[in-house]
C-alpha cells in the first residue's frame, strides 16, 4: 500500500488540491488560472537560475515560457463561462508557431554543433 501511494504521489497531491479548492469554494476556472500561473512562475524561476548558474540564456527555456503562458491564456479563455472562439483559435495558432520555433531551436542548437565538431571522425 505504501509503495502504491509513493509511486502515485501526483494523484494524491491532485486530490488534496482538488479537495482544498472545493473546501474554499473557488470557481473552477479561477483555480485553473491560479495553478497555471504557478507553472509559469516555476518556468521563469528555472530560466533565471539557469542563467545565473551558466551565464547564458537558453532559447529553449524562453520559448517554453511563452508556450506555457499562451497555453495558460487559452485554457483561461476555454474555461470562461462565455467563450471567445476567435481569440482561442488565434492563441492555438500562435502556440503552434511557437512549437515550430521550439523544434527549430532544438534542431539548430549551438550545443549540438559543438558536440559534432569535437567528435573524432572514424
Amino acid at each position: 500500500m505504501k509503495n502504491i501511494i509513493f509511486n502515485n504521489y501526483q494523484i494524491l497531491v491532485s486530490v488534496i488540491i482538488f479537495i482544498f479548492i472545493l473546501a474554499i469554494n473557488i470557481p473552477f476556472y479561477k483555480a485553473v488560472t491560479l495553478l497555471l500561473e504557478l507553472i509559469v512562475v516555476m518556468e521563469v524561476v528555472k530560466m533565471v537560475t539557469d542563467f545565473i548558474e551558466k551565464r547564458k540564456l537558453r532559447l529553449r527555456y524562453v520559448i517554453d515560457i511563452f508556450i506555457i503562458f499562451l497555453i495558460r491564456d487559452a485554457v483561461i479563455l476555454i474555461t470562461q463561462p462565455v467563450k471567445q472562439e476567435r481569440e482561442i483559435l488565434f492563441l492555438l495558432f500562435v502556440i503552434f508557431v511557437f512549437f515550430i520555433f521550439r523544434i527549430l531551436a532544438l534542431m539548430y542548437s549551438p550545443s549540438l554543433f559543438l558536440s559534432r565538431k569535437t567528435k573524432i571522425p572514424e
